[in-house]
Protein backbone atom coordinates (compact mmCIF):
# COMPACT_ATOMS: atom_id res chain seq x y z
CA UNK A 1 0.00 0.00 0.00
CA UNK A 2 1.19 3.60 -1.07
CA UNK A 3 2.25 5.65 2.43
CA UNK A 4 -0.53 7.93 2.12
CA UNK A 5 -4.19 7.52 0.82
CA UNK A 6 -6.60 10.54 -0.01
CA UNK A 7 -9.85 11.20 -1.58
CA UNK A 8 -10.33 15.12 -2.53
CA UNK A 9 -13.97 16.01 -3.50
CA UNK A 10 -14.38 19.03 -5.28
CA UNK A 11 -17.73 20.80 -5.60
CA UNK A 12 -17.43 21.30 -9.09
CA UNK A 13 -15.03 20.65 -12.50
CA UNK A 14 -13.64 24.10 -12.28
CA UNK A 15 -12.69 23.90 -8.79
CA UNK A 16 -11.02 20.14 -9.51
CA UNK A 17 -9.25 22.53 -12.11
CA UNK A 18 -7.63 24.53 -9.43
CA UNK A 19 -6.82 21.56 -7.11
CA UNK A 20 -5.16 19.66 -9.58
CA UNK A 21 -2.87 22.59 -10.42
CA UNK A 22 -2.12 23.49 -7.11
CA UNK A 23 -1.33 20.28 -6.40
CA UNK A 24 0.96 20.46 -9.72
CA UNK A 25 2.70 23.54 -8.40
CA UNK A 26 3.16 21.98 -4.69
CA UNK A 27 5.20 19.07 -6.16
CA UNK A 28 7.29 20.92 -8.40
CA UNK A 29 8.06 23.20 -5.79
CA UNK A 30 9.12 20.64 -3.69
CA UNK A 31 11.06 18.89 -6.14
CA UNK A 32 12.93 21.78 -6.86
CA UNK A 33 13.89 22.27 -3.45
CA UNK A 34 14.68 19.07 -2.90
CA UNK A 35 17.20 17.92 -6.11
CA UNK A 36 17.12 20.78 -8.17
CA UNK A 37 14.47 20.04 -10.78
CA UNK A 38 10.64 18.48 -11.42
CA UNK A 39 9.60 15.20 -13.38
CA UNK A 40 6.28 15.16 -14.37
CA UNK A 41 4.16 12.66 -16.77
CA UNK A 42 0.74 13.82 -17.87
CA UNK A 43 -1.74 12.20 -19.33
CA UNK A 44 -4.49 12.77 -21.55
CA UNK A 45 -8.55 12.49 -21.40
CA UNK A 46 -11.07 15.67 -21.24
CA UNK A 47 -10.13 15.92 -17.35
CA UNK A 48 -6.80 17.16 -17.32
CA UNK A 49 -7.42 19.77 -19.78
CA UNK A 50 -9.06 22.09 -17.21
CA UNK A 51 -6.10 21.66 -15.41
CA UNK A 52 -3.71 22.19 -18.12
CA UNK A 53 -5.13 25.47 -18.87
CA UNK A 54 -5.54 26.71 -14.96
CA UNK A 55 -1.60 26.14 -15.24
CA UNK A 56 -1.25 28.31 -18.05
CA UNK A 57 -2.44 31.21 -15.72
CA UNK A 58 -1.30 33.33 -12.95
CA UNK A 59 0.00 32.38 -10.14
CA UNK A 60 0.90 29.22 -11.78
CA UNK A 61 2.47 30.39 -14.91
CA UNK A 62 4.44 32.73 -12.83
CA UNK A 63 5.01 30.61 -10.02
CA UNK A 64 6.36 27.64 -11.15
CA UNK A 65 9.93 26.54 -12.09
CA UNK A 66 9.24 25.89 -15.59
CA UNK A 67 12.72 26.00 -16.97
CA UNK A 68 13.52 23.24 -13.84
CA UNK A 69 10.53 21.16 -15.14
CA UNK A 70 10.50 18.16 -17.03
CA UNK A 71 7.17 16.70 -18.72
CA UNK A 72 6.80 13.16 -20.35
CA UNK A 73 3.48 11.04 -21.20
CA UNK A 74 1.87 8.34 -19.75
CA UNK A 75 0.65 7.32 -22.84
CA UNK A 76 0.18 8.32 -26.04
CA UNK A 77 -2.38 7.67 -29.19
CA UNK A 78 0.34 6.52 -32.39
CA UNK A 79 -1.52 9.53 -34.27
CA UNK A 80 -0.19 13.38 -36.09
CA UNK A 81 0.35 15.81 -33.49
CA UNK A 82 -2.17 17.54 -35.04
CA UNK A 83 -4.58 14.75 -34.41
CA UNK A 84 -7.52 15.42 -31.89
CA UNK A 85 -6.58 12.34 -30.69
CA UNK A 86 -2.51 13.35 -29.88
CA UNK A 87 -2.52 13.82 -26.00
CA UNK A 88 0.73 15.73 -26.73
CA UNK A 89 -1.13 17.60 -29.20
CA UNK A 90 -3.70 18.99 -26.70
CA UNK A 91 -1.21 19.44 -24.11
CA UNK A 92 0.79 21.29 -26.59
CA UNK A 93 -2.03 24.20 -26.92
CA UNK A 94 -3.54 24.22 -23.78
CA UNK A 95 -0.30 24.28 -21.65
CA UNK A 96 3.18 24.29 -23.23
CA UNK A 97 2.73 26.66 -25.82
CA UNK A 98 1.48 29.42 -22.92
CA UNK A 99 4.45 28.56 -19.80
CA UNK A 100 8.22 29.41 -20.23
CA UNK A 101 9.05 25.71 -20.47
CA UNK A 102 12.61 24.95 -22.00
CA UNK A 103 12.14 23.00 -25.05
CA UNK A 104 14.44 20.13 -24.46
CA UNK A 105 12.59 19.68 -21.17
CA UNK A 106 9.35 17.97 -23.10
CA UNK A 107 9.71 14.73 -23.51
CA UNK A 108 6.32 13.28 -26.06
CA UNK A 109 6.33 10.11 -26.95
CA UNK A 110 7.74 8.77 -30.69
CA UNK A 111 4.46 8.37 -32.52
CA UNK A 112 6.56 8.95 -35.60
CA UNK A 113 8.66 5.35 -35.44
CA UNK A 114 6.57 1.84 -35.55
CA UNK A 115 4.81 1.32 -31.71
CA UNK A 116 7.65 -1.15 -30.73
CA UNK A 117 10.04 1.08 -31.65
CA UNK A 118 8.94 3.70 -30.36
CA UNK A 119 7.97 2.00 -27.15
CA UNK A 120 12.12 1.34 -26.70
CA UNK A 121 12.69 4.76 -27.71
CA UNK A 122 10.79 6.23 -24.96
CA UNK A 123 12.23 3.76 -22.44
CA UNK A 124 15.67 4.56 -23.48
CA UNK A 125 14.74 8.16 -22.97
CA UNK A 126 13.32 7.95 -19.23
CA UNK A 127 16.47 5.77 -18.20
CA UNK A 128 19.11 8.08 -19.79
CA UNK A 129 17.27 10.96 -18.16
CA UNK A 130 16.89 9.71 -14.76
CA UNK A 131 20.10 7.65 -15.41
CA UNK A 132 19.28 4.89 -13.91
CA UNK A 133 21.35 1.56 -14.28
CA UNK A 134 19.59 -1.73 -15.31
CA UNK A 135 17.79 -3.00 -12.29
CA UNK A 136 16.53 0.73 -11.56
CA UNK A 137 13.22 1.69 -11.90
CA UNK A 138 13.40 5.70 -12.11
CA UNK A 139 11.00 7.67 -10.05
CA UNK A 140 8.84 10.20 -11.11
CA UNK A 141 8.01 13.19 -8.93
CA UNK A 142 4.63 13.85 -10.28
CA UNK A 143 2.19 11.29 -12.47
CA UNK A 144 -1.28 12.12 -13.50
CA UNK A 145 -4.12 10.15 -14.36
CA UNK A 146 -7.34 9.36 -15.92
CA UNK A 147 -10.17 6.69 -15.53
CA UNK A 148 -12.16 5.22 -18.36
CA UNK A 149 -15.31 3.71 -17.64
CA UNK A 150 -13.96 0.46 -18.21
CA UNK A 151 -11.20 0.76 -15.37
CA UNK A 152 -8.33 1.25 -17.76
CA UNK A 153 -5.92 3.83 -16.79
CA UNK A 154 -2.89 5.18 -19.08
CA UNK A 155 -3.60 2.84 -21.35
CA UNK A 156 -3.58 -0.36 -19.38
CA UNK A 157 -6.76 -1.72 -20.91
CA UNK A 158 -8.76 -4.42 -19.31
CA UNK A 159 -7.27 -8.15 -20.30
CA UNK A 160 -4.30 -6.97 -22.16
CA UNK A 161 -1.24 -8.74 -22.16
CA UNK A 162 0.76 -5.11 -21.01
CA UNK A 163 -0.88 -5.65 -17.50
CA UNK A 164 1.82 -8.59 -16.49
CA UNK A 165 4.67 -6.47 -18.16
CA UNK A 166 7.31 -6.36 -15.16
CA UNK A 167 10.01 -5.84 -16.87
CA UNK A 168 9.83 -2.98 -20.14
CA UNK A 169 8.68 0.74 -18.20
CA UNK A 170 7.21 1.34 -21.57
CA UNK A 171 4.60 -1.05 -24.21
CA UNK A 172 2.70 -0.98 -27.50
CA UNK A 173 -0.48 -1.84 -26.58
CA UNK A 174 -3.93 -1.00 -28.86
CA UNK A 175 -7.30 -0.24 -27.76
CA UNK A 176 -9.42 2.42 -26.68
CA UNK A 177 -11.12 4.49 -28.37
CA UNK A 178 -10.18 5.41 -31.24
CA UNK A 179 -9.13 2.08 -31.45
CA UNK A 180 -5.05 3.05 -32.33
CA UNK A 181 -2.27 1.48 -31.49
CA UNK A 182 -0.77 3.01 -28.07
CA UNK A 183 2.54 3.43 -26.25
CA UNK A 184 1.84 3.66 -22.18
CA UNK A 185 3.93 3.57 -19.12
CA UNK A 186 3.44 0.05 -17.60
CA UNK A 187 2.55 -0.54 -13.58
CA UNK A 188 6.65 -0.72 -13.06
CA UNK A 189 7.13 2.92 -13.34
CA UNK A 190 4.32 4.19 -12.42
CA UNK A 191 4.08 2.82 -8.91
CA UNK A 192 8.03 3.59 -8.44
CA UNK A 193 6.58 7.86 -8.65
CA UNK A 194 6.79 9.89 -5.61
CA UNK A 195 2.91 10.96 -6.05
CA UNK A 196 0.11 9.61 -8.42
CA UNK A 197 -2.89 11.32 -9.12
CA UNK A 198 -6.48 10.34 -10.42
CA UNK A 199 -8.25 12.83 -11.72
CA UNK A 200 -12.26 12.41 -12.32
CA UNK A 201 -14.96 14.73 -13.17
CA UNK A 202 -18.89 13.98 -13.93
CA UNK A 203 -21.74 11.51 -12.97
CA UNK A 204 -20.34 9.29 -15.99
CA UNK A 205 -17.29 8.34 -13.93
CA UNK A 206 -19.59 7.78 -10.61
CA UNK A 207 -20.03 4.35 -11.32
CA UNK A 208 -16.54 3.45 -11.75
CA UNK A 209 -14.69 5.74 -9.17
CA UNK A 210 -16.96 3.84 -6.85
CA UNK A 211 -15.78 0.63 -8.24
CA UNK A 212 -12.53 1.28 -7.88
CA UNK A 213 -12.38 3.31 -4.57
CA UNK A 214 -14.52 0.50 -2.76
CA UNK A 215 -12.52 -2.18 -4.40
CA UNK A 216 -16.13 -3.59 -5.97
CA UNK A 217 -13.99 -5.08 -9.01
CA UNK A 218 -10.69 -6.07 -7.99
CA UNK A 219 -9.50 -7.03 -11.61
CA UNK A 220 -9.71 -3.84 -13.06
CA UNK A 221 -6.39 -2.16 -14.32
CA UNK A 222 -6.75 1.15 -12.11
CA UNK A 223 -6.19 -0.75 -8.94
CA UNK A 224 -2.45 -2.05 -10.08
CA UNK A 225 -1.46 1.58 -9.66
CA UNK A 226 -0.49 1.32 -6.02
CA UNK A 227 2.71 2.85 -5.62
CA UNK A 228 5.14 1.49 -3.54
CA UNK A 229 6.50 4.59 -1.37
CA UNK A 230 4.24 7.43 -2.77
CA UNK A 231 1.30 8.87 -1.89
CA UNK A 232 -1.92 8.12 -3.99
CA UNK A 233 -4.29 11.00 -4.17
CA UNK A 234 -8.10 10.71 -5.82
CA UNK A 235 -9.33 14.11 -7.04
CA UNK A 236 -12.76 14.25 -7.67
CA UNK A 237 -15.59 16.43 -8.34
CA UNK A 238 -18.70 16.15 -6.40
CA UNK A 239 -20.28 14.37 -9.67
CA UNK A 240 -17.75 11.65 -10.03
CA UNK A 241 -17.92 10.98 -6.14
CA UNK A 242 -21.94 10.81 -6.03
CA UNK A 243 -22.07 6.99 -5.50
CA UNK A 244 -19.59 6.90 -2.87
CA UNK A 245 -19.89 6.29 0.39
CA UNK A 246 -20.57 8.93 2.92
CA UNK A 247 -18.33 8.50 6.14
Amino acid sequence: MPTQFQVIIQENSDLLSEAGATLFAESAEQAVEDKGFFTVALSGGSTPRGMHRRLAEDPFHSGIWWHKTHIFWVDERCVPVEDPASNYGAARKDLINWVPIIKKNVHPMPVHMPPHAGAVHYQREITDFFKTGPAEIPAFDLVLLGIGTDGHTASLFPETPVLREQKQLVSMVKGGSPMVNRLTMTYPVLNQAREVVFLASGTGKAAIVQALIEKKQRTLPALGIRPRSGKLTWLLDRESASLLQKD
